[in-house]
């Protein structure tokens, strides 16, 4: 878990996973546009992080997740409804301070 939670705390991890989310695959300049603000050498980098944790595949086409990133970003993606949930009493209780 730790190992896991340091790659995607690397900075833009989440957002190239997230830019590719829907499937289709990414050239590099399409990817960088999509991730937006982020700079060719630590997109290299990232995509190099990705690669290596088998995350992340270039093809013919371009970047795409693998089947495990797939499955990482279903899981990411189930954050939203805990989020909901745990930011309600959060700033319930940020109010009223």
């Amino acid at each position: 878990m730790r190992q896991l939670l340091g790659l995607l705390e690397a900075r833009y991890a989440m957002r190239v996973l997230w830019a590719l989310r829907d499937g289709h695959p990414q050239t590099f300049r399409l990817l960088q546009d999509s991730v937006g603000g982020i700079t060719p050498n630590t997109l290299n980098t990232r995509i190099k992080d990705l690669r290596g944790a088998g995350l992340l595949d270039h093809g013919k086409v371009g970047y795409r997740v693998t089947p495990a990133g797939v499955d990482l970003i279903k899981r990411l993606g189930e954050l939203q409804g805990f989020a909901d949930k745990w930011a309600t009493p959060v700033r319930k209780g940020a109010a009223q301070a």
